[in-house]
């Protein structure tokens, strides 16, 4: 790599400044960064990478930009990862301080991601002198082909960008958006070259004993769960052909030769027909690699598609199961039912294909009742591994709509274990914080449990197995009476807004503290 690129990419997703993922240890690049980076290189642009991935601090930020010298810094955030979408607020902070940095060393700072579309004047306002709104690439070759006079397009003319219109920090224009790329066949795969796989290898078999990789066969999701936002792609959905995926699968398998693979999609294998012929490719060219992906109930129950995907090597599939109570998923309009998670996890377990569920509480209208519907629902299925998230208005959302007004200073989540209400929901932050606890505690002794069972005589439980499994069983009454001392406590919000008060006004001192 030259060490005068002319474009520096890097994004502010650090694995360090998430706690519960640092200790989990699965970090994965920024694949849509890799393949903004891939795109600018087939229009002839010298490109390098910033990996905040694996990065301790901003402060490697601005050791890269003193490296490379860029005349343009690009925090391109990785639209797979979900939890760039959440824009957590750490990150927020992180891209702020990286954009002050690129100016400060003379940089056009030129910024994309699910927040800075949802918020392009407060990146402006940080100073960035260009957002990207929605997908990215085709807007970004065509910003930069207009900055390095290559054409004499106008700003205004250019589809998806956000940009200043004069010296006032708040004097910006926001053009019309971007369609999204119809034909994902016709993009560059990620730039891999740029990331330090080797690294990547060590950190995941030191901890894990293998090694995963991640990639993307479509972009976009078509369905109206009315929590879920969608800044990049909203209800569109692209899909790549599986021969385009499989060729993809070969020189990844060659170059790098992964244990795993992650597919990110949103939804693997909607379009009908594609994992069949997906399964038929990866058998043909002989690159099976066991990767784990996400899914819906109801299209794992169409006819062949778990056998496609058991065909394909397919290990794990993680089911937005959200809810045990039909009344939740119908209120989120998730479009699917209790009995199909069941019989799809039945299935799937039938198929020797692991499942993991993802569950979220905390939706408006949600009681007790539907909480315990949601323990049963685990009990019931034994997934291999769960996920819970707590109701998380963003924009763009019908929920996020319904909850504006009840929402308060804070509008997002420091970091993924945050679990804050930010609305005035069934119960407080504190309740969903034990939920946790209890869930995981109950759900781990029940997966011990049942592997003692199962295990074969001559496989001897480890002793920091039996003494987790111990401490759980001990702790848990205790963890579950805490619960339930938390569920008698009503979210503040909605005794403020009983007595006709906002958040706000509640935290202004009396006269008498004045």
């Amino acid at each position: 790599m030259d060490k005068m690129s002319q474009i520096l990419f890097g994004q502010s997703y650090y694995l360090y400044f998430d706690k519960k993922l640092w200790q989990a240890m699965q970090p994965y690049p920024p694949l849509g960064t890799l393949y903004a980076a891939s795109y600018l290189r087939t229009k002839g642009y010298s490109v390098a990478l910033f990996d905040a991935m694996l990065a301790n601090s901003e402060a490697e930020w601005a050791e890269a930009l003193e490296r490379y010298q860029p005349e343009y810094a690009i925090l391109f955030e990785d639209n797979f990862n979900y939890l760039s979408k959440m824009c957590l607020l750490r990150m927020r902070q992180a891209a702020f301080e990286m954009i002050a940095m690129a100016r400060q060393r003379g940089c056009t700072v030129i910024v994309s991601g699910a927040d800075a579309t949802d918020h392009p004047a407060a990146y402006l306002a940080q100073g960035a002198d260009f957002v990207l709104l929605g997908e990215g690439e085709e807007t970004l070759g065509e910003l930069i082909d207009r900055l390095d006079n290559k054409t004499s397009l106008s700003f205004d003319s250019i589809l998806g960008l956000a940009y200043h219109t004069g010296p006032d920090k708040m004097d910006y224009r926001i053009n019309p958006r971007r369609p999204d790329i119809r034909d994902l066949d016709s993009l560059p795969f990620p730039a891999w070259d740029l990331v330090d796989v080797h690294r990547y290898r060590e950190i995941w078999e030191s901890r894990h004993g293998t090694f995963s990789m991640n990639m993307a066969t479509t972009r976009g999701c078509p369905y109206h769960c009315n929590w879920c936002a969608k800044p990049i792609w909203g209800q569109r959905y692209q899909v790549r052909s599986p021969e385009n995926v499989v060729a993809e699968m070969s020189v990844i398998k060659e170059s790098y030769h992964p244990d795993h693979l992650w597919f990110v999609d949103d939804i693997f294998g909607l379009k009908p027909g594609w994992l069949e012929e997906f399964a038929r490719l990866v058998q043909r060219e002989r690159v099976s690699i066991p990767f784990k992906c996400l899914n819906r109930a109801d299209l794992l129950l169409r006819e062949g598609e778990i056998d496609a995907l058991k065909k394909a090597g397919c290990q794990t599939v993680w089911i937005g199961a959200e809810s045990g109570s039909q009344k939740i998923l119908d209120a989120m309009e998730k479009g699917t039912r209790v009995e199909q998670i069941r019989a799809a996890s039945q299935q799937l377990r039938a198929a020797g294909i692991e499942t993991g569920f993802f569950l979220q509480f905390g939706y408006p209208g949600e009681t007790r009742q539907d909480i315990e519907m949601t323990f049963q629902l685990v009990r019931e299925c034994q997934p291999d591994d769960i996920g819970m998230s707590v109701s998380y208005p963003l924009p763009g959302t019908p929920f996020y709509d319904r909850v504006v007004s009840q929402l308060g200073e804070k509008r997002n989540w420091t970091d993924s274990n945050d679990l804050a209400m930010l609305y005035h929901g069934p119960y407080t932050t504190e309740f969903y914080r034990q939920l946790y606890r209890v869930l995981h505690k109950e759900f781990r002794s029940r997966k011990t449990i049942r592997r003692l069972l199962t295990s074969q005589t001559q496989e001897k439980p480890t002793l920091n197995k039996l003494f987790k499994l111990a401490a759980n069983l001990a702790t848990l009454p205790f963890e579950r009476w805490k619960l339930e001392k938390l569920a008698r406590r009503p979210h503040p919000g909605n005794i403020l807004a009983e007595a006709g008060l906002s958040p706000e006004s509640a935290a202004q001192p009396s006269p008498q503290e004045q």
